[in-house]
């Protein structure tokens, strides 16, 4: 029988030592470090995120209860939680980042081709989450009196629906602020909601050729220039294409497209905008539809990981966290992708749990999740053969 550390330590094998230390230092992280490596911080919050620790004393004492497995981890010990806290406050939170660009690239190369859209485009959706702060705690956050937050601004691609782009903001930030900030590639489509609502975007973005499909707001003053046939038999009411009117800051011509669709579950009618003229109406709203798939995104993360208690009250240490948990929801993807298995998400961070610090192939166990561990099972034949 091969022998294999525990399923913590193989996940921890997705991470290049080498490549982590490159990070380490294009961000400088460990410049006054005095012990305690940022690898060393890297496994305390991934250990917060996949053991489901609510506060440092959990973290560490986790990690001090398994003491005789972090070597496997590459960890001479568990860090006490002064030490924890400190790194989590000063070392730069942009690491983080970078290691989840690098597992990003492992799990695109998985993800390929595993969408529902037959069409080549790369369809990607975008929309921002908040998070309910203490103002007290985090003042830094404070956007009312007595109420704080953040917001986790989130790409999502349809490809293997994985997070490809993440800013992390105070409350006060919207959400078309972060959006002017994005470039896309030609042919890209974006599903986006009403909260995105910019002309001069919109335009750039049908000058860049990459086109947008949205809900249409009611006090969008427009003009209809085109109505086109629409099927007899169907959900689709209307297919127009508008001229949007000229205001004062805005006095170039922009037309889009407008597709009707009545909702038989809600009993009412959806109007989507976009500047994509090809394609059909049904077509329009199917991916439209799509959107949903970053509202289950999510919901998850702030279900299954550690998003809604922080073990910090600064901002760096916030979005520390919230970064190791867009890791670890990585990490599940991949293993989600990798396994013959049909894993639900909750299931699946649910037994990782649990299994953590199991010795056990772990990619075999993916694929057959619920058969004992072939050391267990030579132990038990050992049991009926002496009449245990």
């Amino acid at each position: 029988m091969n022998r294999v550390c525990s399923i913590f330590a193989q996940l921890l094998q997705l991470f290049p030592r080498d490549k982590f230390q490159q990070a380490v230092k294009q961000h400088h992280a460990e410049r006054h470090a005095r012990g305690f490596t940022c690898w060393g911080q890297f496994v305390a919050m991934m250990f917060c995120q996949l053991a489901s620790a609510r506060s440092l004393r959990e973290i560490c004492q986790g990690l001090a209860a398994s003491e005789g497995k972090l070597r496997h981890l590459g960890v001479a010990q568990a860090p006490a939680r002064s030490t924890l806290a400190y790194a989590n406050e000063h070392r730069p939170w942009e690491l983080y980042q970078t290691v989840f660009e690098g597992l990003l690239a492992r799990c695109y190369g998985v993800a390929a081709g595993r969408k529902k859209f037959r069409f080549r485009n790369k369809l990607l959706s975008l929309d921002s989450t908040s998070i309910d702060l203490c103002a007290s705690l985090y003042d830094w956050a404070r956007y009312k009196r007595t109420k704080g937050a953040a917001k986790v601004h989130l790409l999502l691609d349809n490809e293997g629906y994985l997070p490809v782009f993440a800013i992390i903001t105070d409350g006060k930030s919207h959400d078309v602020t972060v959006g002017r900030q994005l470039r896309f590639q030609p042919g890209t489509i974006v599903v986006k909601d009403k909260g995105y609502v910019d002309y001069a975007w919109w335009q750039q973005m049908s000058e860049d050729g990459a086109f947008f499909v949205t809900r249409l707001k009611q006090d969008l003053k427009y003009k209809v220039i085109q109505e086109n046939p629409v099927p007899e038999q169907g959900h689709i009411r209307g297919d127009h294409w508008i001229e949007i009117e000229s205001t004062q800051d805005r006095c170039y011509r922009q037309v889009l497209r407008v597709v009707t669709l009545w909702d038989e579950e809600k009993q009412e009618e959806l109007a989507f905008l976009t500047n994509h003229f090809q394609f059909g109406a049904t077509t329009i709203a199917r991916i439209y539809k799509e959107r949903w798939q970053i509202e289950l995104f999510f919901k998850a993360l702030k279900q299954l990981l550690r998003v809604k208690t922080f073990v910090g009250t600064s901002a760096n240490a916030l979005k520390t966290q919230v970064w190791a948990a867009l890791i670890a929801m990585l990490l599940l993807k991949y293993m989600q992708l990798k396994s013959q298995h049909g894993w639900s998400l909750s299931n699946l961070v649910a037994l990782v749990r649990q299994q953590l610090f199991v010795y056990r192939d772990l990619w075999v166990w993916l694929d057959d999740p619920f058969q004992a561990p072939p050391a267990l099972a030579g132990v038990h034949d050992a049991q009926l053969q002496l009449g245990f």
